[in-house]
């Protein structure tokens, strides 16, 4: 199901820019919500700094390990080495193992998160281990549907934004910031599969 305020954003913004009215009559779909929280993060921590389809691999091999039960109780009982052989890295995998114990050991709440602004928000998830503010940014947009998120940090982003509106080089994250008060995630999700990552 979409956001709310979707549709809203797609007309705003078709009004205001030219390549995003065009972006978004050409591609139909839309942003939903996994509905799952520990599904979400473990994703966003797979795919730091590695191709979509690099990351689509590994999580696949992660979630047959899962028998598709992505949770904490199925994820605390795989050793490092298990997770290792899905093609995580050391670091990745004990992040993974991290977050489990966590939330069975409620020294982490998701549902608190709801409460708290963006920036509240990112700083909480990035006490957790191997989760900085890409990771996190991903899973405010992923999970929890935010509407006014802009990963600078994002290669998707910066690429779809050189594509699109004809930079000859890579954009800069500077010119993300200032991009942002424009168009915020729609761009992001809208031109994300311009580039063909995925």
């Amino acid at each position: 199901m979409k956001p709310k305020w979707w549709e809203k954003s797609k007309r705003y913004i078709s009004k205001k820019d030219k390549v995003m009215a065009r972006l978004i009559k050409s591609y139909k779909s839309h942003l939903t919500t996994r509905n799952n929280f520990f599904y979400s993060l473990t994703r966003s921590i797979v795919s730091q700094q590695i191709s979509v389809a690099a990351a689509d691999s590994v999580f696949s091999k992660f979630e047959k390990k899962c028998k598709g039960k992505i949770n904490p109780k199925v994820v605390n009982k795989l050793s490092i080495t298990t997770l290792r052989k899905c093609g995580l890295s050391r670091l990745k995998a004990k992040g993974i193992k991290s977050l489990a114990k966590k939330i069975l050991k409620k020294t982490f709440d998701p549902k608190l998160i709801k409460k708290m602004d963006d920036e509240e928000a990112i700083l909480y998830l990035s006490g957790l281990r191997q989760i900085g503010r890409w990771s996190s940014e991903m899973v405010l947009i992923f999970f929890y549907n935010r509407q006014n998120i802009w990963p600078i940090q994002d290669i998707g982003l910066l690429r779809a934004i050189s594509l699109n509106y004809k930079k000859k080089i890579l954009t800069s994250q500077k010119l993300c910031q200032k991009t942002s008060k424009k168009i915020f995630t729609l761009l992001y999700f809208s031109s994300y599969g311009i580039v063909a990552l995925r």
